[in-house]
């Protein structure tokens, strides 16, 4: 395991990777090709979907390519002017999930439909803003105060009286104007770099023993204190929102990256240890999460009332064995919430086992092309925001697919891109943003040729950050 808290090689002796000749054209070349390939995937599921439904070709068919092929050729011009050396697979499978979203969100609800394209219009906003505004991502790590009081500030937000609301028993949106939407998902983000920049500052401190007991080396319990905090915090959270979920995705992502941070797996024993307890305990102590666990443990014991939801996304997963009734052909109505809760159980009943695991490799795509970039960072922060910006995008997947395939908790979070919701979907674009811009940067300063054994890559976790000039 690749640590960035101790044994730091001098960046001198790291070879680098020039810039090749030509390369940029390439890649950008390579991109373009996998954006009109991304298009065309989604315009012949949309095609197939309309066929299947009403029996002919949608008569909207052309203008729909058309404006999936525009909202990622915008994309695509900004990352040719802003990010050049960035990674040419982020982009279009981003592109591709969010399509094939939108295809079974329309097949579900033409309002919902209209509104999913709205925010994948202002999604993709937000990913050429985020390229203009932040040009080198280190710089994010001098406001990591700011971001850390902005984060916790999002996810107390659906508490505030007249702000708040619940929906489904969970307290997770706010109100703006006619809109509503889940703060939540922002703050992961926000977090994620208030993280990146605070466990650098400390990984040399928590990576190594600094007290002794008995015969062994032991951490300060001082140094302690961020995992206890991080757990305090998802405790209140689950106490206060009546969600499991969004807690469980807080306290996996900071122990991930302590983990990442420190090479030390004990960090991930001794949290999942404290979560499980505090959870044990909250959920004797809260009805809705109670109702929750035992609908996921005994749906056929209800199946009119708690176990309604799950159990009829088990018979739609099911229905669409290995191929799938065809795209437009489920009895997707059936189904509560199937365009944002439950839209995976949607996709298995009408593409099958094939479209599926075709869709989650479109994830492990996202996710190992993060944590490849991570890999070659030279700068500590940019290194592990990135990894944590790519535990955001699998934790997340995973949880909203174990929930819906009953190896865990159902919970009301969105599967990446594909979900109806415009909070996720703004989200995730920004995030995108960020790994286009560490990869851009890693690849035009070249990276580091990672070493064997014990040897470590360059680190400087040793080197203060410079502190929150806000």
């Amino acid at each position: 395991m690749t640590t960035l808290g101790h044994d730091a090689v001098q960046a001198s002796s790291v070879p680098s990777s020039p810039l090749l000749p030509g390369r940029r054209p390439a890649r950008r070349r390579t991109e373009l090709g996998l954006i009109v390939l991304a298009a065309g995937l989604t315009g012949g599921l949309y095609a197939l979907a309309g066929a299947g439904r009403a029996g002919a070709l949608p008569a909207n068919i052309i203008p729909f390519l058309i404006v999936i092929l525009v909202l990622l050729l915008v994309g695509h011009v900004a990352m040719r002017i802003l990010a050049p050396e960035a990674d040419p697979v982020l982009l279009p499978v981003a592109g591709l999930l969010n399509g094939v979203g939108y295809v079974f969100i329309a097949r579900l609800s033409t309002a919902e439909a209209s509104a999913q394209a709205l925010w994948s219009t202002i999604g993709m906003t937000a990913f050429v803003i985020t390229l203009v505004a932040v040009r080198r991502a280190r710089d994010l790590a001098r406001y990591r105060y700011t971001w850390g009081a902005l984060g916790f500030l999002l996810l107390l937000l659906p508490l505030v009286p007249g702000l708040g609301e619940d929906i489904n028993g969970a307290r997770l949106w706010i109100h703006l104007g006619s809109h509503e939407f889940q703060p939540g998902q922002l703050a992961e983000l926000v977090l994620a770099i208030f993280f990146a920049a605070a466990l650098i500052e400390r990984a040399e401190q928590l990576s190594r023993g600094t007290r002794r007991l008995g015969r062994m080396l032991i951490v300060d319990p001082k140094y302690l204190a961020p995992v206890l905090l991080a757990w305090g915090l998802s405790l209140l959270i689950f106490l206060a929102e009546n969600d499991l979920g969004s807690s469980f995705l807080f306290f996996a992502m900071f122990l991930g990256m302590l983990w990442i941070a420190t090479g030390r797996s004990s960090y991930l024993l001794f949290g999942g240890g404290l979560f499980l307890g505090g959870s044990s305990f909250a959920l004797t102590a809260i009805g809705h999460a109670k109702l929750r666990v035992q609908s996921w443990l005994h749906p056929f014991a209800h199946p009119d009332t708690s176990g309604y939801q799950i159990l009829q996304g088990l018979f739609a997963i099911a229905n669409g064995g290995l191929l799938g009734t065809g795209p437009g052909e489920s009895n997707a109505a059936v189904i509560p919430y199937a365009s944002s809760d439950m839209i995976f159980a949607v996709v298995a009943e009408e593409i099958g086992l094939a479209g599926v695991t075709a869709l989650l490799a479109g994830y492990l795509l996202l996710v190992g092309t993060g944590l490849r970039i991570a890999l070659r960072c030279e700068d500590p922060f940019e290194k592990l925001l990135a990894a944590g910006l790519s535990l955001i995008i699998g934790i997340q997947t995973f949880v909203i697919v174990g929930g819906v395939t009953r190896l865990i908790p159902l919970t009301g979070i969105t599967l990446p891109f594909v979900a109806y919701g415009g909070s996720s979907l703004i989200t995730f674009y920004i995030l995108l943003a960020l790994l286009v811009r560490i990869s851009d940067t890693t690849a035009r300063q070249g990276f580091p040729v990672l070493l064997a054994g014990s040897q470590r890559v360059q680190a400087g976790a040793n080197e203060a950050l410079p502190r929150d000039s806000q």
